[in-house]
């Protein structure tokens, strides 16, 4: 069994967290690893909890809508977690798209302003 779980070392180093990041989703109960005296184990399941949590991270869920989504599985289910799944992306692809067109806005707002300045430093030297 002990070759399927892995240790809380070996689960920072996996997804790259620190170990104040893993305690705290511990606390916030995200990940509920086993416990043996003062070390923890990860199992496949918290492990592939993780997976999810760090996907969703990376999408831009808040750790609670997170939280609220793995819930849904404990207590209603594959069908009910994935039609949550589904309301969750489109709302954040919504507002992802607009965080795109308000970087797209700014960069062209920079290139603007660069160029006005390099013909301003260009009109210097002449």
């Amino acid at each position: 069994m002990s070759g399927d779980r892995l240790g809380f070392k070996q689960m920072c180093v996996k997804f790259d967290v620190t170990p104040r990041t893993l305690r705290y989703y511990e606390y916030i109960e995200l990940l509920s690893p086993e416990k043996e005296g003062r070390n923890r184990f990860y199992t496949p399941r918290e492990v592939a909890r993780m997976t999810l949590i760090m996907r969703g991270r990376r999408f831009g869920f808040s750790l609670e809508e997170i939280r609220q989504w793995l819930e849904i599985y404990e207590h209603s289910g594959t069908h009910r977690q994935l039609s949550a799944w589904l309301d969750m992306a489109d709302r954040q692809l919504v507002a992802l798209k607009n965080q795109s067109a308000e970087l797209d806005r700014t960069i062209d707002d920079l290139h603007k302003l660069r160029e006005d300045a390099a013909a301003l430093l260009a009109d210097q030297r002449t």
